[in-house]
């Protein structure tokens, strides 16, 4: 009899879920938002890669992150919106559950000495009222195009922005699928940045940066997402722009697009909350 009260007594209650009571987790007293960037090389990591190192760097920089409950408890992290496998970006965000209430630049600091080359803390905030998805809406691109020089670009673009649909084939996990990117561009043009000619003396090397056009693209985060290929595909599709080489795809920014067409920073609030 004893030993049946004892275990009886070790069951969880009602109101616990099954592995809480053998795997107990401190709970959640706060939350950070991190924006963090992708660069050279790593724009090749997938998002299970880049999650994985995340996990390993906070654990590395000794984060108090909190635990799912349950039998096999996980770090509490949220991903918003990331990059595609092959994009470089600056604007990557992830939300973190953590036990104690922690200085966000110290962890800024302390993540970015541990994380390896290629990804980089860009801020840390305390996360405010509200869920960071529910701002984020749409993402501001620059792509590059070696070998299309910006007059082919933009009789393409003019050819795109006056077309009502223009409707790519996009493979998905349940088949293939059309995908009007007209709908989900909601702004298209050649872009106004350029960086400085290769000092390699290689008149090919020179040639090349010479033919690289760049747009500057403002895309809606729909279902399914339209990527920077997808914008190239559409140009092709719509006025037979060809594009000898891969194009190379810079993620500046994610934001909810206000009626101006610009993209609302969706950390502002939460900074404006975050003690200097």
């Amino acid at each position: 009899m004893a030993g049946e009260t004892e275990q009886k007594g070790a069951r969880p209650g009602r109101g616990t879920k099954p592995g809480e009571a053998a795997h107990p987790s401190a709970p959640t007293v706060a939350k950070l938002r991190m924006q963090f960037a992708k660069r050279g090389r790593a724009r090749f990591s997938s998002h299970r890669d880049v999650a994985r190192t995340m996990e390993w760097t906070l654990r590395r920089a000794g984060v108090p992150v909190s635990l799912s409950h349950g039998f096999s408890p996980h770090p509490r992290l949220s991903w918003i919106g990331a990059a595609p496998t092959g994009a470089a970006s600056e604007a990557e965000y992830v939300e973190i559950g953590v036990t104690e209430h922690l200085d966000p630049a110290l962890v800024a600091r302390e993540v970015d000495a541990v994380l390896p080359e290629g990804i980089a803390v860009v801020e840390v905030v305390v996360a405010g009222p509200g869920a960071l998805a529910d701002r984020i809406d749409a993402s501001r691109w620059e792509i590059e195009t070696p070998g299309v020089g910006d007059e082919e670009l933009a009789r393409a673009i003019e050819a795109f922005l006056a077309a009502p649909e223009v409707s790519v084939e996009r493979v998905t996990k349940n088949g293939p699928k059309p995908l009007d990117v007209r709908a989900a561009v909601a702004e298209l043009r050649l872009s106004l940045t350029r960086t400085d000619e290769p000092a390699s003396p290689d008149r090919e090397d020179r040639a090349r940066a010479a033919t690289c056009g760049r747009l500057a693209a403002v895309v809606r985060h729909t279902t399914p997402a339209a990527r920077p290929d997808d914008v190239c595909s559409a140009l092709r599709a719509v006025a037979g722009l060809e594009f000898p080489e891969p194009v190379r795809a810079t993620r500046w920014a994610q934001g909810r697009l206000d009626d101006r067409g610009e993209l609302i920073d969706p950390l502002a609030a939460d900074r404006a909350a975050t003690p200097a």
